[in-house]
């Protein structure tokens, strides 16, 4: 067993996508080790970290005056710069079962579209929560190489990763992004119209949580072969009280109807922006779904619909940009061929 080896069994490199919604932890060797709401609970009294993730998820708008449950990132960018590197430094240290003197080298997956500050925000934080190399590679590409695609090949792949903030839509080809755009019309934005809808038709007010649970238990994005409805609560906004009341799938794809109108057009933009010779690679192999938005019921079919092309949805959507960004720490040729950093 030589040197290399065996260093690398005390190697503590991680693979992070810092989502807005999600971030998950892949560390070398074990898997995926973290995968958590990116929520952060902070009591204004004392500044203290009150909970990270799942915990603090629960909190979302149950909050009492001096807890508040912050996202610190927006639209797949940092928003709350201070928030964010607590947060990386939590899940660093959970990742690591809480040895403190680790420095591990990160991989990290930002959106396609991200400006150069936005860039430094995340990779100061990253080093701010002690790792001592950070690299950065662009979602839409390692979602590829996580859904499995055959990236290095001179052939066209087109992925849709729709995540929390962002959608990103990217053709790849020969390791390369040869089109790229990111809309930030997402999960989040789904919710926000869910809550609109709502308000507008029935007077409800409702919470971020609730229009995310309506959103995955009965949205969709086509007709379903048979209609599902679901009872929800909420409060009335005219008597004030809480209400009870029933709706079906119809109302909620109609709700989201703007949100996935926005995503097919970006993937119709992508297609027509796309060399004839990588379009012809599409029209055989189809467009590939990942992300936590790829589980929109029938949002393939809707795709598949618009375009006429065969479209498939990855393994694992939800883990799709952490595993593809997990061969980054085992194969560093690819890495310097497509970290951005």
């Amino acid at each position: 067993m030589n040197l290399r080896s065996l260093f690398s069994l005390f190697s503590s490199d991680l693979a992070i996508d810092l989502g807005t919604a999600n971030t998950l932890v892949y560390a070398k060797g074990k898997g995926i080790v973290v995968n958590d709401p990116s929520i952060v609970a902070i009591n204004k009294t004392t500044g203290e970290v009150e909970a990270v993730g799942r915990e603090a998820k629960e909190m979302l708008g149950r909050t009492p005056g001096n807890i508040v449950a912050i996202r610190p990132m927006k639209d797949g960018v940092i928003a709350d710069f201070k928030v964010t590197e607590r947060m990386l430094t939590y899940f660093i240290q959970k990742a690591h079962g809480r040895r403190m003197l680790v420095h591990p080298r990160i991989v990290i997956g930002v959106p396609s579209e991200i400006t150069q500050v936005e860039k430094r925000a995340v990779v100061d934080s990253a080093y701010r929560a002690k790792a001592s190399e950070v690299h950065l590679v662009e979602q839409a590409m390692v979602a590829a190489i996580g859904a499995g695609l055959p990236i290095t090949e001179p052939c066209g792949n087109m992925i849709v990763d729709i995540g929390g903030g962002t959608t990103d839509v990217a053709v790849i080809s020969l390791s390369g992004i040869v089109y790229s755009r990111s809309v930030r019309i997402a999960g989040n934005e789904m919710d926000e119209a869910i809550v609109q809808y709502l308000k507008r038709k029935y007077n409800l007010l409702t919470g971020e949580r609730t229009a995310e649970q309506i959103k995955m238990q009965i949205g969709s994005a086509y007709p379903l072969d048979k209609p599902i409805t679901m009872e929800i609560k909420g409060r009335n906004l005219i008597q004030g009280v809480p209400k009870t009341l029933t709706i079906d799938d119809s109302e909620i794809r109609e709700a989201l109807a703007e949100c996935v109108a926005t995503i097919l057009n970006a993937i119709r933009v992508a297609l027509e922006r796309t060399p004839p010779e990588l379009s012809a690679d599409i029209s055989d192999f189809g467009i590939v779904l990942t992300g936590g938005g790829a589980l929109l019921k029938n949002l393939d079919k809707r795709i598949k619909e618009e375009t006429g092309l065969p479209v498939s949805i990855a393994e694992d959507p939800l883990a799709s940009v952490v595993l593809g960004t997990s061969k980054m720490l085992t194969d560093f040729q690819l890495l310097r061929k497509i970290s951005i950093e």
